[in-house]
């Protein structure tokens, strides 16, 4: 038998509690104590294997070593993702999912994502004039425009409330206690509102528009022929409803950009907004790590990797790997004027390849959004902002500034 390198190891019984506690450092602090890009930790009971680096992420998008299934721990199913979800396939059955959600990111489609944003941002802005609280206000346009784009049918006052349980899943996934079981209950309700309306719609008991994600999700087939099941298609339905609303947290630092990098905001007024946005993705935190299960045994740079054992891909350590970006703590827009990036470096969404990957499907839906968001804030309106506490901390996850950034005295430019 050959002997193979031994993986740097994170000595002691358990390391949950620190993963906790250090937050979007746990993989970058170990890795450089460990001087290696890849060590072994001990987490929720059983062994996992810790990544950072564009090779590394290459490593772990490949199909052929690593799986998604049983992947993510049961909490954060039963919070984030849902049961069944896109996230958790595999191989055929995944990329007929991923189809289906990529039938949704046409040229028409996106400019409707950009068209609503604009909207529903001037109609949130015309009502709080006074002052607003960034993240709050970012949550619920982003509710109605989710809701609006993908043709469920709501009452503006049921709004706020559906946008409160749509952040709840994202907003306490990780949390322990009674959040945590909050986050729980809003997935449920959510799910059981949207498996109701599934049926609704097969049984043609409410009219949708056809080229909408509700009707298309409802009627698609999976890969033998058959309708998949309600509770699934609320799951996915949740897989698009979600992700838009957590994009409130990348819009909060964005304006916590223009506050600390006001240098910047003449870029944006010229038009440098995709390079801006770009780099908040970058550089301020989104999601720590990702999750996957090796698929079968293999060797690789000499290390053994042995089938279905846990891996973490660090997120935020490969956006700040300085092998990859110059100055990586710095925030430096510019980097992305002639920026040729790949699908492994470059990865604040997760990684890999659009069609035959595992790399977010809303990706584009995202900087969409946050390209709308910033032009308003930077060219449609006016603002201060007051005393407040700009921090936030690395440990908590997701995190956001401490005042969730307030602004006041808002005045429309034209």
């Amino acid at each position: 038998m050959t002997d193979h390198q031994q993986l740097p190891q994170d000595k002691g019984l358990d390391h949950t509690l620190e993963l906790l506690k250090e937050g979007y450092y746990f993989i970058m602090n170990r890795s450089n104590k460990f001087d290696s890009r890849i060590f072994e930790t001990r987490l929720l009971g059983e062994k996992a294997i810790c990544l950072v680096g564009e090779q590394e992420a290459k490593l772990f998008y490949d199909n052929e070593k690593f799986q998604r299934k049983k992947a993510a721990p049961s909490r954060i199913q039963k919070t984030l993702f849902g049961k069944g979800g896109v996230q958790g396939l595999d191989d055929q059955e995944h990329r007929h999912r991923k189809a289906m959600f990529m039938t949704l990111m046409t040229d028409d489609k996106l400019e409707e994502i950009r068209r609503l944003t604009r909207e529903e941002w001037r109609n949130q802005i015309s009502d709080e004039k006074h002052e607003v609280n960034v993240y709050e206000a970012a949550k619920q346009v982003l509710t109605r425009m989710a809701l609006r784009w993908t043709g469920i049918p709501f009452k503006k006052e049921e709004a706020e409330q559906w946008g409160e349980e749509f952040s709840d899943m994202f907003e306490h996934a990780a949390d322990i206690g009674p959040k945590h079981w909050k986050a729980r209950w809003s997935r449920q309700r959510a799910e059981g509102w949207l498996e109701d309306l599934v049926q609704q719609v097969r049984k043609e008991k409410v009219e949708v528009d056809q080229d909408r994600a509700l009707y298309q999700f409802s009627l698609h087939k999976d890969p033998k022929g058959k309708l998949l099941k309600p509770y699934i298609v609320a799951v996915e339905l949740l897989n698009l409803l979600r992700p838009i609303v957590a994009t409130a947290v990348y819009i909060d630092f964005a304006v916590l950009a223009m506050h600390d990098y006001p240098t910047e905001v003449a870029q944006i007024r010229g038009d440098n907004g995709r390079q801006f946005i770009q780099e908040v993705r970058r550089f301020y935190p989104f999601f720590p790590f990702t999750a996957a299960r090796v698929k079968q045994d293999f060797i690789w740079n000499d290390y053994e990797f042995k089938k279905g054992t846990l891996t973490l891909l660090d997120l935020y350590g490969t956006n700040h790997d300085p092998v990859i970006w110059d100055q990586p703590n710095q925030f430096k827009p510019e980097r992305f004027n002639d920026w040729k990036s790949n699908p492994f470096d470059f990865i604040p969404q997760g990684g890999g390849e659009f069609d035959i990957g595992h790399r977010c499907a809303g990706e584009w839906i995202t900087i969409d959004i946050l390209n709308e968001t910033v032009n308003f804030f930077s060219k449609e309106i006016s603002f201060d902002f007051p005393d407040q506490d700009f921090g936030y901390s690395m440990n908590d996850i997701p995190t956001l500034p401490q005042s969730n950034i307030i602004i006041t005295n808002i005045q429309t430019t034209h």
